[in-house]
């Protein structure tokens, strides 16, 4: 009997398995990676967020919680945080980094997808 022919899917995380161990110090949890997603969604729409915003995110955690991984996104060197007009909020933008990860992320989707 044949093995049976692994989905899309299941190759999609074993070639993101396969980026997550060349990288092994920028592994990121799932609060860290859902923040991210939010973060560079918006700035696909080009929609500024805030931190403010990011830690409203009650789904997701605290707001000590959130804070602390937007913290750890930064010294990691995924996110930069801007002033905005108002100099008391801190506008999140995602780095060339964060770019880099979603076209890697983007070229695994496509690989298992045309496999």
């Amino acid at each position: 009997m044949p093995a049976p022919k692994s989905s899309s899917y299941i190759r999609f995380l074993n070639l993101i398995d396969t980026l997550d161990r060349m990288n092994p110090g920028k592994k990121l949890d799932y609060i860290e990676e859902s923040l991210l997603d939010k973060i560079v969604l918006c700035a696909n729409a080009k929609q500024s967020i805030l931190v403010g915003d990011l830690i409203s995110l009650a789904a997701l955690g605290s707001q000590a919680t959130l804070h602390g991984r937007l913290k750890n996104l930064s010294a990691m060197g995924y996110i930069k945080l801007a002033s905005n007009e108002d100099g008391r909020k801190k506008e999140v933008v995602p780095t060339k980094a964060t770019l880099k990860r979603y076209e890697e992320l983007s070229k695994c989707l496509d690989k298992a997808v045309g496999a």
